[in-house]
């Protein structure tokens, strides 16, 4: 019984460039995320027919699911384990202001990310667990079909990580752009990944 996985990114928000916590702030998808969100839906319809499309519960991600979902048929619904990642004390702040405040723990997220202790907020352990539970749920009740998951930067590189059997310890490298995508399929508890990062169908709207 094998389970395809068609995992992507929301779309392009402000908050992007110059890089913050965004965690669980609720950001708008920006012009151009719109315009990502639109095209990445025509990609997936082109590749696959989703039988389902699971979104994060933040807007960025439901807004681009919801552009899947007119694009395809697929009913899109939330899954709240999906959510990015809960960053506490640095959530919505730049990685310089953060490094004025909490300069040790900052280094420790970049050099050790397995390691670090937000201040109020996810371990990365806690953000697998959840990604391990999207994949169980996805791989118990969709059995020989195929579904797309929306969700961040964080939960994207987690489960990606996992499925290659890789520690947590390498999640800076691998990269996830917004609206690329990546495809797994999934047979008991062993994945294959297809593709990772893919983003050309975003070359007219990047410009």
């Amino acid at each position: 019984m094998t389970t395809t996985i068609v995992l992507t990114r929301h779309g392009h928000v402000d908050w992007i460039a110059p890089e913050r916590f965004r965690g669980r702030a609720e950001i708008p998808l920006s012009a151009l995320g719109e315009r990502q969100a639109e095209a990445l839906g025509q990609r997936v319809a082109q590749g696959w027919k989703p039988h389902a499309i699971y979104t994060s519960p933040l807007s960025r991600c439901v807004r681009t699911g919801d552009a899947i979902a007119r694009a395809t048929g697929a009913h899109a619904e939330q899954l709240s384990n999906l959510a990015d990642t809960h960053y506490g004390q640095w959530q919505g702040l730049t990685h310089d202001e953060v490094r004025a405040r909490w300069p040790e723990e900052l280094q420790v997220w970049f050099d050790s990310p397995d390691m670090a202790a937000i201040p109020g907020g996810e371990t990365l352990a806690a953000v697998l667990a959840r990604g391990v539970e999207v994949l169980q749920h996805v791989l118990h009740h969709h059995q020989n079909q195929t579904v797309v998951l929306v969700g961040h930067d964080s939960i994207n590189r987690v489960i990606l990580l996992h499925s290659l059997g890789l520690p947590l310890l390498r999640y800076w490298r691998i990269k996830q752009e917004p609206c690329c995508l990546n495809e797994l399929s999934g047979e008991g508890q062993t994945f294959t990944i297809h593709r990772i990062n893919e983003s050309h169908h975003l070359m007219m709207v990047n410009g």
